[in-house]
């Protein structure tokens, strides 16, 4: 019997944010990683962060999965974040013999997962995903502030900070806001 199952962890990121989408990775760790350098990607700061996702994409298969904000207004949050775990999923280059996934849901259509809440926390790959995934999200909030510079994304890469809550009252929204989420449902209601 086997006994070296290929498992990819995969993790997700940006489901409480007011702007931008849903972002997953799918990650297989190679035998060279440094399991060390790999933990929750909220433990870790921004810098460290970036070095840390390097690291992982140089010794690891990975993915990344998006789904809109389009997307997450049509199917809702969670739909979303499972929309882009298995986009994530469906595009690793070596198909995984097991999905250990970050939190209780799982995507549809999956033949051998397994879910692990807290995962970020107690599984290496879920760590390394979770790590590729903040990234992924922050830098593409970081470019997004370059055009929209009102709501200081490139620091809070689309969360409801007091800067990003006042932008949003002096300058309204933009098409990159989740116009079905708090604050932002409540002032098109008005």
């Amino acid at each position: 019997m086997k006994t070296n199952l290929l498992i990819a962890g995969v993790d997700e990121v940006g489901r409480g944010c007011l702007a931008g989408p849903v972002v997953s990775a799918a990650v297989i760790l190679k035998e060279n990683v440094n399991l060390k350098l790999l933990k929750d990607s909220k433990k870790i700061s921004y810098n460290k962060r970036i070095e840390i996702a390097k690291h992982i994409k140089l010794n690891s298969f990975y993915a990344i999965g998006e789904a809109s904000v389009e997307e997450i207004l049509n199917l809702n949050i969670l739909q979303a974040a499972l929309l882009s775990m298995k986009r994530a999923i469906d595009k690793l280059p070596v198909k995984p013999e097991l999905v250990l996934i970050d939190g209780n849901f799982a995507p549809k259509g999956l033949n051998n997962f397994k879910t692990i809440i807290n995962g970020d926390e107690k599984i290496k790959s879920i760590s390394a995903a979770s790590i590729i995934a903040k990234v992924y999200r922050d830098q593409f909030m970081i470019k997004l502030s370059e055009k929209f510079n009102n709501y200081a994304w490139e620091k809070n890469f689309g969360y409801g900070t007091k800067d990003h809550l006042n932008g949003l009252k002096k300058f309204g929204i933009t098409s990159h806001h989740r116009k079905g989420f708090k604050p932002i449902h409540k002032m098109l209601s008005t």
